[in-house]
C-alpha cells in the first residue's frame, strides 16, 4: 500500500506507487507510529526539494519524528507546488536558483529565508493553493512553468502544454483559454531569468 507522500502541482499530497525524480519536505507533518499524515500540510515556510540519493544516506520513509519525506515527479512539479531547491544536498542548484531569482525579481543578497517568505505569500491563499493570472500568453511561458485549468495541471515545454499525471506527462489537444498560473510568480521570473528546472523524461518524449 503506497504511503500518502507524493506532491501534485497544486500542492496536494496523494498516495501513488510512482515515486518521481525528487524528494523534499515542509517540516514534520506525519505520525511515525502510523506513517500517516497529520491534518496540517506544512509546519515550516521552508518548502524544499532534495535529491533522492545523497552521499549514500538512506532514510526509512515516515519512520521517525523528523522531516516528512515527500516526493515529486520532477522539479517543475515541485516549483508549481511552491518548493525551491535545498541549499544542503543541492547546493549548486540552489545557488543557481537564488541568482536567477535575484535577477528575475530585481533583488540582491537574498537569503533562503527571504525566498521562503516570498514563496509562502504566493503559494497559499487562506491555506489553499493560490492560482495567479498568466503574466504572458501560454505560448510565451518558459519551459518548466505549470498552469491549471479546471482540475487538471499542465506543464509548458517546447511551446506545448502537457497534461500532468503521477506517472508523467502526455501531449493533449486541449484549449487552455482559462488557464491560471500554478508556478509562483517569483519562481516563474527566476525561470525566465535563466534557471532551468529538471523535467521528467516524458516531457521530452
Amino acid at each position: 500500500m503506497p504511503l500518502q507522500n507524493r506532491v501534485t502541482p497544486t500542492g496536494e499530497i496523494i498516495a501513488t506507487p510512482h515515486r518521481g525524480m525528487f524528494t523534499g519536505n515542509r517540516g514534520i507533518i506525519h505520525d511515525p507510529a502510523t506513517k500517516t499524515l497529520l491534518k496540517k500540510r506544512w509546519s515550516s515556510p521552508a518548502w524544499i526539494t532534495c535529491l533522492c540519493e545523497f552521499r549514500g544516506w538512506r532514510r526509512p520513509v515516515m519512520a521517525r519524528r523528523s522531516w516528512t519525506e515527500l516526493f515529486f515527479l520532477d522539479e517543475a512539479t515541485s516549483f508549481a507546488a511552491g518548493h525551491r531547491p535545498c541549499f544542503f544536498c543541492r547546493r549548486d542548484d540552489a545557488r543557481r536558483f537564488r541568482r536567477a531569482w535575484e535577477a528575475g525579481n530585481a533583488a540582491s543578497d537574498v537569503s533562503a529565508k527571504a525566498i521562503d517568505a516570498a514563496l509562502h505569500r504566493e503559494r497559499l491563499d487562506r491555506g489553499r493553493k493560490q492560482l495567479h493570472a498568466l503574466p504572458m500568453s501560454l505560448a510565451e511561458l518558459p519551459d518548466g512553468a505549470m498552469v491549471q485549468q479546471g482540475e487538471e495541471s499542465f506543464l509548458v515545454a517546447r511551446g506545448r502544454a502537457l497534461l500532468w499525471s503521477p506517472a508523467g506527462y502526455a501531449a493533449v489537444n486541449r484549449e487552455l483559454a482559462e488557464a491560471k498560473l500554478l508556478t509562483p510568480p517569483s519562481t516563474l521570473r527566476a525561470i525566465v531569468a535563466g534557471y532551468r528546472p529538471a523535467l521528467h523524461p516524458t516531457a521530452r518524449s
